[in-house]
């Protein structure tokens, strides 16, 4: 039996981190100037809601993506179609970035507002079986909505730092009046947004394991995807995505860090060790390759091999 990971259980326990912080940081601003903090936090909050309600054209048009005919995708297409259908829900636009770097990715507020695209480096790299892999696992990132928990968490961690500035530029002034330490409220003023964005890219981790797993579940068939990240991995050294502000800022939306030697530690990345995620796959495919996933009752049944 596959070992339970329990990703949403971790999600929320990392939230509510968040949230701790948030309201440490609360008590240590205590009775200041609030107006100044509430514009903070709006502009914040304003920033994100425009993210979240556009994301979907916010990462097309950072990838220079197109959208694309069934003639002229027919696998993507196909597998598409097909995977929506099995999962009882609309199927998304379909765009492609017309770029080597092999990756894709979907986005979208929600399934009828979803988009879904690869890059042309992908399309030439991967199998049918394994492109299907992918396919389903950038589904089941609309499926579990997680664009709206991105977006709870960039908004939670938004607050921490609006706060933090508040206390930094304006200062706690409840805090001064009940005689607290003005060190202490620095640190915490310095520490916090650091501890917000850790949070923020844990979860966005606990979401690629979701993904990975329910993407599996949805296709049947775990090895595909084993098999395409071994492939992305590689890939993706060899054909990096330049480091510029727009991809820089959508790269978490990826099947794959999109960049060559991020040069930070594993707790600043925002896609797990693909080391881990195969790992979870194959254990999912069991000891003969396939075990309960070799195609789900039902559901999509897997196709033959095509490597």
């Amino acid at each position: 039996m596959p070992r339970r990971h329990y990703n949403g259980l971790k999600t929320a326990a990392l939230f509510g981190a968040m949230w701790a912080v948030l309201l440490g940081l609360y008590a240590v601003v205590g009775g200041g100037n609030r107006s100044l903090f509430v514009v903070f936090a709006a502009l914040g909050l304003l920033g994100t809601a425009y993210g979240y309600w556009n994301s979907d054209k916010i990462a097309i048009r950072s990838m220079r993506a197109y959208p694309v005919s069934e003639l002229e995708a027919p696998a993507m297409y196909r597998i598409v179609r097909e995977l929506s259908t099995a999962a009882r829900q609309p199927m998304p636009r379909l765009y492609l970035s017309p770029t080597d770097a092999p990756n894709a990715f979907a986005t979208g507020r929600n399934p009828r507002n979803a988009a879904v695209c690869c890059t042309e480096g992908i399309l030439d790299l991967l199998t049918e079986r394994e492109l299907r892999g992918v396919l389903g696992h950038e589904l089941m990132h609309v499926y579990n909505r997680d664009i709206l928990t991105s977006s709870v968490a960039a908004a939670v961690a938004g607050l921490i730092t609006s706060f933090a500035q508040f206390l930094m530029f304006f200062g706690g002034g409840g805090d001064r009046d009940r005689g607290g330490n003005p060190l202490a409220a620095l640190a915490l003023a310095l520490l916090a947004p650091v501890a917000a964005m850790l949070v923020q890219l844990a979860i966005s981790r606990t979401r690629e394991y979701d993904a990975d797993e329910d993407g599996a579940r949805l296709t049947g068939d775990p090895l595909a995807l084993a098999s395409a990240l071994r492939k992305l991995e590689a890939g993706t050294q060899r054909a990096p995505l330049p480091q510029d502000r727009d991809l820089v800022d959508v790269s978490h939306l990826m099947i794959a860090n999109p960049f060559r030697g991020a040069g930070m530690g594993r707790m600043f990345a925002t896609h797990p060790p693909m080391g881990d995620r195969i790992a979870r796959l194959e254990a999912m495919a069991g000891p003969y390759g396939g075990g309960a996933y070799g195609g789900a009752p039902g559901g999509p049944q897997v196709s033959p091999p095509l490597y």
